[in-house]
C-alpha cells in the first residue's frame, strides 16, 4: 500500500474539489493532505523510483514492480519476474540511436539482476548466475555505466556486460553506495566505508580499493552524497551519523592535519543541543 501525500495546507482547498484525488478527513495535526492511498502491493513497499513527472514504480518484498500515474493514481504497468523479494532498484537514463530511454534495474534475492522497460513492461535483460545477491545499486551517468554492490562490487555497461568486479569476504557484503568526483565511490561494508577507485581507459575498466573509513560503532545503513565536497553515511546508534569529505589522496600532511582539526571542532558546536552527532571533515 503507497499513500500519495502533498505538503502544504495552504493548497488543501483546490484539493477538496477533486473526488478523485482527496480521500479521507481532515488532518488537523498534519501539515501535509493525504491525497490517494495506492493498492497493489501485498507485502512491505521498500523502494519508490520516479521515471519521469508523471509516472513512478514502487517495489518491495513481493517481488513485483509496479508503474504508477503520478496525476491519477492508477497502476499503469505490473512487472513480474523476480521470485523472492526485491533488494534494490533504480531508474537508468541512456541513449540508444539518438533517443534518450528510461530504464529500471532491479534486483532480488533470487539472486538476479533485470533491466525493465517502463514504457511496455517488457523484461529487456536479465542475470541470474549472482553467485549472491545485490543489495544496492549506482547510476554513474558521465560513465554510462551502473554498479551493484553486495559480496561483490560489480561494474556494468549501458548493455548488461560485465566489465570488472572486486570480491569481498564479508557477511554483510555492500549495503549501500554514492557517487564522489573524480570517479571515487564510497561504500558502506558493516560498520565501515570504503573508498573505491575506479579507472577507465578507453575500453579498459579497473576498480579498487584505496581506504577504508572506520568511525561507525554499528552497521552503517544509508549513505548520502550532499554536494560535491561532502557526503554523510548513518548508523542504528545514537551519534552514528558521520559527515566526509571525499577523499582526496595522502599527498599533504598540513592539508591532513587541518581536516582532522575541523572536524573535532565542528562535532562539538553540531553535538551541541542535539541528540545525535555530525562529524564534518572541511
Amino acid at each position: 500500500m503507497l499513500r500519495w501525500i502533498l505538503g502544504g495546507r495552504e493548497a488543501q482547498g483546490a484539493v477538496e474539489k477533486s473526488a478523485a484525488l482527496f480521500i479521507g478527513e481532515e488532518q488537523p495535526k498534519n501539515c501535509f493532505t493525504e491525497m490517494q492511498v495506492l493498492k497493489g502491493h501485498f507485502d512491505i513497499v521498500r523502494f519508490l523510483v520516479q521515471i519521469d513527472d508523471l509516472r513512478f514504480a514502487s517495489a518491495g518484498d513481493d517481488g513485483l514492480v509496479l508503474i504508477w500515474n503520478v496525476e491519477t493514481g492508477d497502476c499503469l504497468l505490473e512487472l513480474r519476474g523476480h521470485t523472492q523479494q526485491i533488494t534494490a532498484m533504480t531508474s537508468y537514463t541512456f541513449i540508444r540511436g539518438g533517443n534518450t530511454h528510461t530504464a529500471l534495474i532491479t534486483a532480488s534475492s533470487d539472486r538476479t539482476l533485470s533491466l525493465w522497460d517502463p514504457d511496455s513492461g517488457n523484461r529487456v535483460q536479465n542475470i541470474s548466475d549472482l553467485q549472491s545477491s545485490v543489495k544496492c545499486l549506482l547510476v554513474l551517468n558521465l560513465l554510462d555505466m551502473w554498479l551493484s554492490g553486495g559480496n561483490e562490487l560489480c561494474v556494468w555497461n549501458q548493455d548488461f556486460e560485465l566489465q570488472c568486479k572486486t570480491v569481498h569476504h564479508s557477511d554483510t557484503g555492500i549495503s549501500a553506495m554514492v557517487e564522489l568526483p573524480k570517479n571515487f565511490i564510497a561504500a558502506a561494508m558493516d560498520k565501515e566505508i570504503v573508498i573505491f577507485k575506479l579507472n577507465v581507459s578507453g575500453s579498459d575498466v579497473a576498480v579498487m580499493a584505496i581506504r577504508h573509513l572506520a568511525d561507525h560503532q554499528d552497521t552503517i545503513h544509508s549513505l548520502i552524497s550532499i554536494n560535491d565536497g561532502l557526503f554523510a553515511s548513518g548508523s542504528h546508534i545514537v551519534g552514528g551519523v558521520k559527515g566526509r569529505r571525499p577523499f582526496r589522496g595522502q599527498g599533504d600532511s598540513a592539508e591532513a592535519n587541518r581536516e582532522v582539526h575541523s572536524t573535532h571542532e565542528l562535532r562539538r558546536r553540531a553535538f551541541s543541543g542535539s541528540g545525535g552527532q555530525w562529524s564534518v571533515c572541511l
